[in-house]
């Protein structure tokens, strides 16, 4: 009884809890599998280059999917929009079940399918959150969402190591990849509790980048956003490849993971907590400093040891930009003109410059590498690529969306929807 008075309080509605625990399933089948199938993709095929083009083929595919999820959630539903995304997420892992020892033949397709699960999902969580949060609680969704985030990176990738390394490789790379796809199936269970939401409007995207002109806020978010995927599209990946090489064991990439994520659960919760929303700037500022003056560590001859350092650094930084800045994009967005009727459009055309950084991050790491080798372009590389998020405070340093706004509540009763529906048809 408890319980449900809690979960369907005025303050926190029952899909805000239901939301938090799908994206906790999300988070902990991706925190079992996500690092390994580089890995495991990368034993295959020895080749850096062919993991960046595996993660090129994901990013590409991402904002395509984006787009065309954004279409169906205008002409169905969000809810079911993300669980078609987490149903072809679990069609992935059994893709690279099937495939085997052959999957490093079929990296392009396999990322592209991966893209494609990301893509459907990240536009209907990302606009479900827009509206079963409001501005008072957008802080405490994103800072549980993080913690919840790194619980299951604490599980995740050590379980996975452990289990890999107590088995015959293979077979433990498939025992993990199945667990995801269970996970996968649970969180597509849960989302049938969430409550049907339509969209009013037809689809389009001319109006939403014509805010640009006339919105300063919109403008500079969208760069943020840029400038993120900057750093995103080849951290995501060559760190992994790296704690791997200088410990060659899927045990000690597991004990990465976790001591991050111990940090980062450490770090979420007292944000969350503490962090005032009139210091959100200045903790962008602090945790984006610190993330581009990291992979400076990475200059010198490259140990387990430091890459555990430098993990504990991102660890602390990750939480002290993330939980302010992802707040701060919804109010911005709260404000912009049509949410009503173009929330969903808003959502795609920011995921389109976060990949869009992220497509041109890999491709300059392929260029790089191609001509001047890995020994000498990477650490050419990493100190423009790492100062991707510290470039977002300077973006949105001077947005006017005050600390306690009154930004407009972006979710709807029942009678509202079905009225803005009626008026459409």
């Amino acid at each position: 009884m408890i319980r449900k008075k809690f979960m369907d309080s005025d303050q926190y509605p029952r899909d805000l809890f239901l939301l938090l625990f799908v994206g906790g399933l999300f988070t902990l089948s991706t925190a079992l599998s996500n690092t390994f199938v580089n890995i495991f993709l990368w034993k295959q095929s020895k080749d850096i280059t062919d993991i960046a083009f595996y993660n090129l083929a994901i990013v590409v595919m991402q904002p395509i999917a984006f787009t065309w999820a954004g279409w169906c959630a205008k002409k169905i539903d969000r809810v079911i929009v993300l669980r078609i995304g987490v149903v072809i997420l679990a069609l992935f892992y059994i893709g690279v079940l099937l495939l085997g020892s052959m999957a490093s033949h079929y990296l392009i397709a396999l990322g592209a399918m991966l893209g494609c699960g990301l893509g459907f999902y990240w536009l209907a969580f990302n606009v479900l959150t827009l509206e079963v949060t409001e501005p008072e609680t957008r802080d405490f969704f994103n800072g549980y969402l993080g913690v919840l985030n790194s619980l299951s990176g604490m599980i995740g990738p050590l379980s996975a190591g452990f289990i890999i390394t107590r088995m015959d490789k293979h077979l433990g790379y498939e025992t993990i990849f199945t667990v995801s796809m269970i996970l996968f199936l649970m969180a597509v269970i849960l989302s049938f509790f969430l409550k049907r939401r339509r969209a009013e409007g037809t689809y389009g995207l001319k109006e939403v980048f014509r805010e640009t002109k006339v919105n300063k806020d919109w403008l500079q978010l969208l760069k943020a956003h840029f400038f993120q995927g900057l750093r995103e599209g080849t951290f995501i990946f060559l760190i992994v490849i790296w704690v791997y090489t200088a410990s060659n064991s899927e045990f000690a990439l597991g004990t990465f993971g976790f001591v991050q994520s111990v940090v980062s659960f450490i770090g979420y919760y007292m944000v969350s907590h503490y962090l005032k929303p009139y210091y959100r700037k200045r903790a962008i500022f602090a945790g984006g400093l610190l993330l581009f003056i990291s992979p400076f560590l990475l200059l010198v001859p490259i140990s387990f040891k430091l890459l555990i350092i430098y993990g504990v650094s991102v660890s602390i930084a990750y939480p002290l930009l993330l939980v302010p800045y992802v707040s701060l994009t919804y109010d911005i967005i709260g404000k912009c003109r049509g949410i009503y009727e173009k929330r969903i459009e808003y959502i795609v055309v920011r995921e389109l410059f976060l990949n869009m950084g992220r497509i041109i991050s890999i491709l300059t790491f392929i260029f790089v590498v191609h001509f001047l080798s890995e020994e000498r372009g990477i650490p050419f590389l990493l100190p423009i690529l790492g100062a991707g998020h510290f470039a977002i405070y300077f973006c949105l340093k001077d947005v006017s969306v005050p600390a306690n706004s009154p930004v407009e509540s972006i979710e709807f009763s029942e009678t509202q929807q079905d009225g803005n529906n009626s008026n459409k048809q």
